[in-house]
């Protein structure tokens, strides 16, 4: 099975090595290439503006505290925070990645310079909903996180009303509503055209567009910001163009691997603020980050790459 690092390997080779690119298109690279500004999408509710690459922790933060695996994330928060990068989405259901995040945050003092994006998440109740955030926040070590999510739906009506509370003292800057799953697109549109959240979070890729459909026309019209998860298709995507070159047209955007074309692909439609991929690898943060710089793609180029992963 062809990995990630092989895909990246071939991708660079045969863009840097590629002569079907004519002078018009080498033009376009140099131009994408001098960007020095990640893009960034406004938050509709506010005016707000937040970088289009964030990062989430579900498996990469689930660690061993002083593991090579955790020495490898302070690289990886480095990067990302130096280039510009701050929205985290997490969760305590996952694992112990809150339990992680947090002391790597504090030790390098970077927690003034992240978005944190947590959830309420598999609680009943008010009361169990409001000791689930005292427990993150103390994890987090932070006394309020940028953006507090209704995980999958669960008990939406009162954890989102819990949310709005926590938002109204101070505590939280943003509500929003996720999911991760096809089959939960109707029912968060549902939910999300009754209750106007700040953000809706659901999976959006190359071959997962049903959010196309309903929900992101739905998010513009209400101006509710979007979060997408799961863009490689829980890389499943990789081993779908395994024997694949990029399109010719990559350098005119300024891409250089799958996992850059694969988030372009995502931020190329107006109402995605932001994707979230989960790497624990620096290499991979990287060239994750590189896909918030340069152009986007084009109906034309969208409709190209849809048919080239097939």
């Amino acid at each position: 099975m062809s990995t990630r690092r092989q895909f990246l390997s071939q991708s660079t080779a045969a863009l840097a090595g590629s002569t079907l690119l004519g002078a018009s298109s080498w033009s376009a690279l140099a131009a994408a290439a001098s960007e020095r500004t990640m893009l960034k999408r406004t938050i509709p509710s506010s005016g707000e503006t937040v970088p289009a690459i964030g990062m989430g922790t579900s498996g990469s933060f689930e660690i061993t505290p002083g593991s090579p695996e955790y020495t490898a994330l302070k690289e990886v928060l480095k990067r990302f925070f130096d280039a510009g990068a701050t929205l985290i989405d997490t969760a305590p259901t996952y694992s112990n990645a809150e339990d992680i995040l947090g002391p790597l945050l504090a030790d390098a003092k970077l927690r003034p310079k992240a978005f944190i994006a947590t959830k309420l998440s598999g609680v009943v109740g008010r009361d169990k909903g409001l000791a689930q955030f005292q427990k993150t926040l103390k994890s987090l070590r932070t006394d309020k996180v940028e953006l507090l999510q209704v995980h999958n739906l669960g008990d939406w009506k009162t954890q989102l009303a819990l949310a709005r509370e926590l938002k109204e003292q101070g505590k939280v800057k943003y509500t929003g509503i996720t999911h991760y799953l096809d089959s939960a697109h109707d029912q968060l549109a549902d939910v999300v055209q009754e209750t106007k959240p700040d953000f809706l979070q659901i999976n959006y890729s190359v071959t997962n567009r049903g959010a196309e459909q309903r929900l992101f026309p739905m998010a513009k019209d209400l101006g509710v910001a979007v979060l997408a998860n799961r863009n490689f298709n829980d890389g499943k995507l990789f081993n779908q163009v395994r024997d694949k070159q990029l399109p010719g047209w990559a350098g005119e955007v300024g891409v250089t691997s799958w996992a850059q074309m694969f988030l372009k692909f995502c931020l190329s439609h107006e109402a995605v603020t932001a994707v979230i991929p989960a790497t624990g690898k620096p290499d991979r943060q990287s060239d994750n980050l590189k896909a918030g710089y340069g152009p986007l793609l084009s109906a034309a180029q969208k409709k190209e790459l849809i048919q080239l992963v097939g």
